[in-house]
């Protein structure tokens, strides 16, 4: 009550502690397979239907495809940067920064005459 009365501002909240979700036990097996990924030509590479339906064949995992499909969008570039295969800051440029300007010239008809610049 004490604290109620000295501020008009409550106290923030204390965070919660991570949940466990079903998904924990497969999320090893899913970064093996993404790494795996890696090396692999474009065309062989899993996606996130089959990595869903090997979870379930392979494992009995009770999850559902929302749940692997949101964990694969988040690990995907993750698991890049941990590979080397990107880069670990994403690339920035500052407005005014940097420019790129090509130089030529032009030629426009102005008033009927033939000007270039």
């Amino acid at each position: 009550m004490r604290k109620a009365l000295d501020s008009a501002w409550p106290e923030p909240r204390k965070p919660l502690p991570p949940r466990p979700s079903a998904l924990d036990p497969y999320k090893a097996v899913i970064d093996g397979i993404r790494r795996a990924d890696l090396d692999a030509p474009r065309k062989q590479r899993h996606t996130v239907t089959r990595i869903f339906h090997r979870l379930i064949e392979e494992h009995g995992a009770d999850v559902s495809y929302s749940m692997v499909r949101r964990y694969v969008a988040d690990r995907k570039p993750q698991i890049a940067v941990e590979a080397g295969k990107a880069p670990v800051e994403p690339q920035t440029h500052p407005p005014g920064m940097e420019a790129e300007v090509d130089f030529g010239d032009v030629a426009v008809r102005l008033a009927g005459e033939l000007v270039s610049w």
